[in-house]
């Protein structure tokens, strides 16, 4: 694991840098890559005291390895509200998806079991020394973790910044063929750009310590 700032902890969930990434807030783990990917999360985290697994969204390459995770480390399951359903039956992530072929094997390669929610993530919730800012467009309910203090931003798959299927770096809008309301995401993107945030942690690609270039980005959305 490496610390972007104080509290704030990347995990890379595959060898490649940046592919699908996880974050450890203070003791709480975001997001927990592909099923594949339990294991090595787990190595990372070992010494680390961790209390709470929460996630952005209930993706397969974000919910994967969520319920190996919660049970080897007997920790709760925190979910955004709208997308509880979907980490309960994993069958729904498919169903809410579009039905691109890219989609779907996304969904055959890494979409873990179900996991039961021991807590439901809304608007204005604390996570640590984190908030949850509703930020729905690529899944139903998908959320951000913002840290007014420091002024950084989780924002998960609202933005990458590197492409996920090809691995080339630079802010991007989600793949719509994985995105249900792209309009609502872009929504969700220009609320993210009005923070100003000074670190910006992506589900894929590399941290951005770019302020200007992220809001100029999210505005011109």
């Amino acid at each position: 694991m490496k610390e972007l700032a104080p509290g704030v902890h990347h995990i890379n969930c595959m060898p490649l840098p940046n592919a699908v990434n996880a974050f450890l807030l203070d003791d709480v783990l975001v997001d927990a890559g592909g099923r594949q990917h339990a294991g090595r999360i787990l190595r990372e985290l070992k010494g680390n005291a961790v209390t709470a697994h929460a996630l952005t969204h209930v993706h397969p390459d974000h919910q994967g390895g969520s319920h190996q995770v919660c049970e080897t480390l007997g920790i709760p399951y925190w979910v955004p509200e709208l997308d509880v359903p979907a980490a309960e039956n994993p069958r729904l992530i498919r169903e809410r998806q579009p039905g691109h072929p890219i989609a779907r094997l996304m969904d055959r390669l890494f979409t873990g079991p179900p996991h039961r929610v021991d807590r439901v993530l809304r608007e204005g919730d604390a996570v640590g020394s984190f908030t949850v800012l509703f930020t729905p467009g690529h899944s139903a309910g998908h959320v951000s973790f913002w840290r007014e203090s420091d002024r950084v931003l989780v924002l998960g798959d609202v933005l990458n910044n590197q492409d996920p299927l090809l691995a080339i770096p630079g802010l991007r809008l989600p793949k719509n063929f994985f995105t249900p309301d792209p309009a609502v995401n872009r929504a969700s993107a220009k609320r993210l750009g009005e923070l100003e945030p000074r670190l910006v942690l992506f589900g894929h690609g590399a941290a951005l310590r770019d302020t200007r270039k992220f809001v100029e980005f999210c505005a011109a959305l």
